[in-house]
């Protein structure tokens, strides 16, 4: 039997993919085993770990849960994309400050579901901290750390907004 495949377009952490691809592939599947983007996490593979998290047209999503087709001409960020000339964004850099690594499995699904929240939210509440990072289950963390380091990155996002605008 023939696997079907379709050309697919993607931007995928700024830089613009053309592949023929399986329509039925995962997209956790296509960004770990075609593209080596190993950042994003196979945990689970039922949408309920969060280890796999990426960011898609704006959302946090699970992508070992969405085929390849449905984002085809989709914005994608991973982990991978987050770091700019060398330099962590700082929500990956709050995470080691913070001591919010542990083992690490988690970490790129925890970051990118803050980042989601934090791309829409410049001051975020707890509870609204909890609840965006609420689809990520961590085993090792108990959480505190990880939620303070969101915290700790929000003041870091606004200082450096503070400073650009200072700058222009």
């Amino acid at each position: 039997m023939q696997e079907h495949t379709d050309i697919l377009r993607f931007i995928i952490n700024g830089r613009e993919i053309y592949t023929q691809a399986p329509h039925d592939m995962m997209l956790s599947d296509f960004l770990r085993d075609q593209l080596f983007l190993t950042g994003t996490k196979k945990g689970c593979g039922k949408g309920e770990c969060g280890a796999c998290t990426v960011i898609v047209n704006g959302d946090a999503v699970n992508s070992c849960m969405i085929l390849l087709g449905k984002v085809n001409g989709a914005i994608i960020e991973t982990i991978e994309g987050l770091e700019k000339d060398g330099k962590l964004h700082p929500l990956q850099e709050s995470f080691v400050q913070k001591g919010a690594v542990q083992c690490g499995f988690c970490t790129p699904g925890m970051i990118m579901s803050a980042k989601a929240l934090l791309d829409r939210n410049d001051n975020p509440s707890k509870e609204e901290i909890r609840e965006a990072l609420g689809g990520n289950i961590c085993r090792c963390t108990g959480y505190v750390k990880i939620e303070q380091a969101v915290e700790a990155a929000v003041e870091e996002i606004r200082k450096n907004a503070g400073k650009e605008t200072k700058d222009e």
